[in-house]
């Protein structure tokens, strides 16, 4: 009975939160989230929707948990993989007791800026404003204008400026964060990092090279499903196909005597020993599924699933 009352007890000083990181396309959402997490579990890049599901992210600090989001960037859709997007925001949105509204510093409120305000008047979401990049902005005078603005927009709970690629502003941002905790115990092992199985983030981290090497439409018509993965005791063998949507997508992914390829394996091979802290012996194949944005049956055999797609 005391063990049981001094558990009740432990319960009710955790708190927890769930928290949807949102904004338009590249403001560094995905960048913050590992920023916070403290390990790379989303993938970026400078390409434009570059996350295209949510990604769940843990961060455990003593009593509170924070519960993160991570959503693809909201755009008008432009096919089915851009309606599966769109809707795993809105379902994100919907499911979480607060917001993190991200956008760039010196940048105009957007279309989608003002969609996800209105969505928060709607649910009536707490919801903290963070601006990025303030690294990239010479001149911070701006700042004081463009928050006037987005307060104007929503009457958010806090806003704080950041830099997610150099640390700026991180602690000021996780203190509000934890402001919009409550109590009842901790939804997660305190070790718990990410809700991605290791077969996705294999995958994730290979496309990742894709869009950091490659130019144009060619990267987004790209998608990389881990075929095959087995640990050989201190050894992981990994097997992962990256389809695309054109017959000469696959000679550019290959390139001449396969030295882009070879090229997108030793980036990955890289930064999955790292993840996973062993050697990898990595194999990268290609193959050709035409059109497989616009067909919602592909999407769901690559692991894109067609409920979220009902939403």
């Amino acid at each position: 009975m005391e063990g049981e009352r001094v558990k009740q007890e432990d319960m009710a000083a955790e708190r927890s939160a769930f928290l949807a990181i949102v904004g338009r396309p590249n403001v560094g959402k995905s960048s913050l989230l590992n920023r916070m997490i403290g390990e790379k579990i989303a993938i970026v890049s400078k390409k434009p929707q570059t996350t295209r599901t949510r990604i769940m992210g843990v961060l455990t600090q003593g009593a509170d948990q924070l519960v993160f989001l991570d959503t693809p960037g909201l755009v008008k859709p432009k096919n089915s993989l851009g309606d599966y997007m769109a809707k795993s925001v809105a379902s994100a949105v919907a499911g979480v007791d607060a917001c993190l509204l991200v956008t760039e510093a010196g940048a105009k409120i957007s279309p989608a800026d003002r969609d996800l305000a209105r969505r928060f008047a709607e649910l009536k979401l707490p919801a903290v404003l963070t601006i990025n990049k303030i690294d990239l902005l010479k001149d911070k005078t701006p700042l004081m204008g463009q928050i006037g603005e987005f307060a104007q927009l929503y009457d958010f709970a806090a806003v704080v400026p950041v830099s997610a690629q150099a640390g700026d502003g991180m602690d000021e941002l996780l203190d509000e964060l934890k402001k919009l905790a409550q109590p009842g115990g901790h939804l997660f092992p305190p070790d718990t990092l990410t809700d991605q199985p290791e077969r996705v983030i294999a995958a994730e981290v290979v496309r990742e090279k894709v869009l950091r090497l490659l130019d144009q439409e060619v990267p987004h018509g790209v998608a990389a499903v881990t075929e095959s993965m087995k640990d050989r005791g201190g050894l992981l063998e990994l097997q992962v196909t990256l389809y695309c949507e054109r017959p000469n997508h696959k000679g550019i992914l290959i390139g001449k005597g396969g030295a882009m390829l070879k090229k997108i394996g030793s980036m990955a091979r890289e930064d999955l020993e790292a993840f996973f802290g062993c050697k990898v012996n990595l194999q990268l194949w290609v193959k050709v599924k035409e059109d497989w944005r616009q067909r919602p049956e592909t999407l769901q055999s690559l692991g894109f699933s067609l409920k979220d797609l009902e939403l």
